[in-house]
């Protein structure tokens, strides 16, 4: 009884995990194809694409880069 209860648990636990290796997969190969898209549409090509690659694949959640703000031109007064 011991035994059967046991292999039943192994089993579903097999079943819990498999999917999630499947869906990492999926997940990377969906990045890859965004990364490729970001490169593309930005025109790299040589080392500047692979640097942007290899950090757009990197498992890093870094926050992305805030723009600088344009400074305000300054309006000329005119004098009378």
């Amino acid at each position: 009884m011991f035994r059967i209860l046991m292999a039943v648990l192994l089993a579903a636990g097999l079943f819990a995990v498999a999917p999630s290796v499947k869906t990492f997969a999926q997940e990377k190969q969906t990045k890859k194809s965004t990364c490729d898209f970001g490169a593309d549409d930005q025109k790299l090509k040589g080392a500047e694409r692979k640097r942007f690659l290899a950090k757009c694949m990197a498992n890093e959640d870094a926050p992305a880069k805030k723009a600088k703000p344009k400074p305000k031109k300054k309006e000329e007064k005119k004098e009378g």
